[in-house]
């Protein structure tokens, strides 16, 4: 059981969304965080470091807006959607952004590819918690 789904059980407050599918968010968040940082060291060890300068761009704007909304979901007490759902929403976009990108370099890069994978699951786990919300 992941960190997120035992302290959501450990909360004694209503969720504003399914607790299931804000747990699953809150791990693709962090997943796609963490996998995005882990590219960017990749991406400066490559021999054609120039080449990867969108890459490495894109996977740190989407590391710092995936751990901004992870910490956001993960604060349910004075939850408020004016912050919450544009903050999803421009998680949503980086990871679009960035999952296009690192899937331009995955044939040739296996981190890419990782990365990659990790911001589709992040883009589809936000869309889950959007639709989701209260």
């Amino acid at each position: 059981m992941s960190y997120a789904r035992q302290m959501l059980a450990a909360y004694r407050h209503a969720f504003r969304a399914d607790d299931e599918v804000l747990a699953a968010a809150i791990d693709a968040l962090t997943d796609c965080a963490q996998a995005c940082i882990a590219d960017i060291d990749a991406d400066l060890g490559e021999h054609a470091v120039t080449e990867m300068v969108r890459c490495i761009r894109l996977c740190l704007d989407c590391a710092d807006v995936c751990i901004a909304a992870a910490g956001v979901a993960s604060r349910q007490t004075a939850y408020d959607a004016d912050v919450t759902k544009p903050l999803l929403r421009a998680c949503l976009a980086i990871c679009t952004s960035c999952g296009d990108e690192c899937e331009q370099h995955a044939q040739m890069h296996e981190h890419c590819r990782v990365c990659g994978e990790a911001c589709r699951r992040c883009e589809q786990a936000c869309r889950d918690l959007l639709e989701t919300l209260k």
